[in-house]
């Protein structure tokens, strides 16, 4: 249930396909057994129609989802750069700075992440 709750549009589009394919499944079954052209449209309205809408919102819920998990991972990401970023602030500042090793005196050290410009 918990899962249902966070991956609502995941839910939604997988019970969306399954009622596209469905309903393309009972149109072909209606009409497979006809040769009059005017007896099979109404099942390729009704069936066809409906199922290649009910396909298409599945699509859409699908690729919703997916976006929403790539928005969350860059949340994360720029969440993580904005902490390393203030701590680097507050050590050139020198109100966070790591304690020296022994035989330091006068040298501060402050962790920098890889591939970060030092000024």
């Amino acid at each position: 249930m918990k899962w249902l709750r966070f991956q609502w549009d995941r839910a939604l589009a997988v019970a969306a396909f399954a009622a596209g394919a469905t309903a393309l499944l009972f149109g072909w079954l209606g009409i497979s057994g006809l040769t009059n052209t005017a007896a099979q449209m109404p099942y390729i309205v009704s069936g066809a129609v409906f199922g290649l809408f009910c396909l298409g919102i599945g699509a859409t819920f699908w690729l919703s989802a997916d976006l929403r998990d790539e928005w969350r991972k860059l949340d994360q990401i720029h969440d993580a750069l904005t902490d390393d970023e203030r701590e680097i602030s507050l050590a050139q500042d020198g109100s966070a700075v790591s304690p020296p090793g022994p035989g330091a005196d006068t040298v501060r050290s402050v962790a920098r992440p890889a591939g970060a410009l030092t000024t």
